[in-house]
């Protein structure tokens, strides 16, 4: 009977070791799903309140407000994680002492650049950009995030036969 328990203790052991290996080895990159996941509940307990600003084609509208679904105000974060199976090994990565870099010249993926900046150790700062590009429509999103400071995306939507229309929500703490 004991070694029937050992040896099932060991399976589960080692069952659960591999599936730690396999999320590690799947997360090439820096995880900005699970890092807006977090902040986006840090957010929510704080209960913060910001200073947001919307603008369409340069009409804005300002308002002090507290944001109910941050990981719905995160979205465009959250979809722009670079960490997708198929993505793997696409994007090339140049690190400093303070920031980390990944590109990719790759026109299948829309994700083209993910800058994080660090300061002692914290996350200072995210910028990502995104390029969506077809016959018919060209896109241009750039997505930024400095904690407790500031988020701001800025869009540029070029549809064919119609007029270049931009968008920019800034979200002030």
């Amino acid at each position: 009977m004991r070694k029937l328990f050992f040896f099932c203790l060991v399976i589960f052991y080692s069952s659960c070791t591999l599936k730690e290996q396999d999320k590690t080895s799947a997360q090439l990159y820096f995880d900005l799903d699970s890092y807006f996941k977090a902040e986006a509940q840090r957010l929510s307990k704080a209960n913060v309140q910001i200073h947001k600003t919307v603008m369409v084609n340069g009409q804005s509208e300002e308002k002090n407000i507290k944001i109910n679904n941050w990981e719905k105000e995160f979205e465009s974060f959250i979809a722009a994680d670079i960490n997708k199976a198929s993505w793997r090994g696409s994007f090339k990565v140049q690190k400093d002492n303070l920031t980390t870099i990944y590109l990719t010249q790759n026109e299948k993926i829309p994700v083209k650049k993910v800058e994080i900046t660090y300061l002692k150790d914290k996350i200072y700062g995210i910028k990502i950009f995104i390029t969506t590009t077809n016959r018919l429509y060209t896109s241009k999103d750039s997505l930024v995030y400095y904690p407790d400071s500031l988020y701001q995306i800025k869009k540029l939507q070029d549809i064919k036969l119609m007029d270049p229309k931009t968008y920019q929500v800034t979200g002030r703490f």
